[in-house]
């Protein structure tokens, strides 16, 4: 008896755990232009020291683009936009392994780091597309 009483009447349905609006494809964007940036600074100098910190910083600027990805992937895009959009899987699992070991962590090659962006660039288009 007093579970239909305390019951809600209607039921709401959220599409995240948090309001929408705190997530945005631009941070693994941010991290992976400087992941970019790092590379041509490391091929641009002959100082060991500073190649060592450009190096650093690229492991760790390219675990944060992982990051940002991962939050959007299983946080924000929920099954509805994986049936309207199939590719998103495939396109989230290749950007974030070129974020990896097999990519810009394990790279020095500024066209790795292109074809991330590259890649958060599709996921961004399908990200705004699900924001209209």
């Amino acid at each position: 008896m007093f579970k239909n009483i305390f019951a809600p009447k209607t039921v709401a349905h959220a599409h995240c755990d948090l309001p929408c609006g705190i997530y945005d494809p631009a941070q693994a964007k941010i991290e992976a232009q400087s992941v970019k940036a790092a590379m041509e600074k490391y091929a641009a100098s002959s100082d060991a020291d500073f190649k060592a910190r450009a190096v650093a910083v690229k492991e760790e600027r390219s675990e944060l683009v992982k990051h940002h990805l991962w939050v959007l992937w299983t946080d924000y895009f929920k099954a509805p936009h994986f049936e309207t959009y199939p590719q998103l899987h495939v396109l989230f699992n290749e950007a974030t392994k070129l974020a990896g070991a097999g990519g810009t962590k394990g790279s020095n090659d500024v066209a790795v780091a292109d074809k991330l962006l590259a890649k958060i660039e599709e996921i961004s288009e399908i990200f705004w597309a699900t924001k209209k």
